[in-house]
């Protein structure tokens, strides 16, 4: 039964979480007028003040974009989230041996890693670098920069809003907590019991994956994802979540990032950064394996 509870939770927050790339980007051609951007020698002529008002309804629209999105599924969009779960299920079995291999791997982690990667996931943290990349092309007036930054806010924002709620209303028990993967305490305040999802590896994966979507360079977006993983993995090492805390969390990061970017390329917020991605996100599950691939 309690086996059942966590299946039930998960499938709670990716129906919360999970946005179809595929299908938002065949309904590019329905843009809403009254969302509809002026065009680009428009927005160079557009006061600081105007671009602060533009940018925040773009933001709140990005948010309002993911937490909408189950409801735009289609057929595929089904079969997408349904390996999803399938694929979380299976990780269910390898929780608690993934946590002792972890573990042991991070004794021999130096402190400094460990540390940069907690507090890149810290939300002040976070927040102040995603705020200054706004803010700087904000002062430059840089299309691309003050995108880039609306981006990152967004997809911070709807992913920890997101979190916050389900780490209170799951309340799982952390791996230190010795209380094994399966144990809950539904809307518990304590500390302890807010392992689901792994915040972390949200807020730090959103924002490695919103960076390298301005790169086409493919080592440079290697070294933005690898760096991006730091945080999840030294949330392993500490025994802070379990592996299926992270990995609902690495792809809830990508599925929010792509929503928030979608909806700035159908509803033409900007001029910039409106081509079709090259990106084509795929689920692979296979024998002690899953992962989201993407195919350049």
């Amino acid at each position: 039964m309690t086996y059942l509870k966590a299946l039930l939770i998960t499938t709670c927050l990716v129906l919360l979480a999970q946005t179809s790339y595929s299908q938002e980007l065949a309904s590019e051609d329905q843009k809403k007028p009254q969302d509809t951007i002026t065009p680009k020698e428009s927005q160079k002529e557009m006061t600081r003040w105007q671009m602060i008002k533009h940018d925040g309804l773009s933001v709140y629209g990005g948010v309002k974009h993911v937490y909408t999105g189950p409801l735009r599924w289609k057929g595929k969009d089904w079969l997408t989230f349904g390996g999803i779960m399938a694929g979380n299920a299976l990780l269910l079995a390898v929780d608690e041996p993934a946590d002792e291999v972890f573990t042991k791997q991070g004794d021999g982690v130096p402190d400094l890693i460990k540390e940069a990667g907690f507090r890149f996931g810290k939300p002040l943290l976070n927040y102040g670098l995603t705020t200054s990349v706004y803010t700087l092309g904000l002062i430059t007036k840089n299309e691309k920069i003050r995108r880039t930054g609306v981006l990152l806010i967004a997809s911070a924002t709807a992913g920890g809003l997101l979190q916050t709620l389900g780490k209170t209303a799951v309340g799982r028990a952390r791996p230190l907590e010795g209380e094994g993967n399966l144990s809950f305490r539904f809307w518990s305040s304590a500390a302890g019991y807010h392992s689901f999802p792994s915040g972390h590896a949200i807020l730090a994966f959103t924002t490695a994956h919103a960076f390298a979507k301005q790169f086409d360079n493919l080592w440079v977006k290697g070294g933005i994802y690898a760096l991006g993983m730091i945080t999840p993995v030294s949330r392993l090492w500490d025994g802070a979540h379990w592996l299926t805390d992270v990995t609902l969390g690495l792809v809830m990061s990508v599925f929010i990032v792509d929503s928030v970017d979608n909806y700035l390329k159908k509803d033409n917020r900007y001029a910039y950064g409106n081509k079709k991605s090259k990106i084509r996100w795929n689920l692979r599950i296979g024998a002690g394996q899953i992962g989201v691939i993407g195919r350049f």
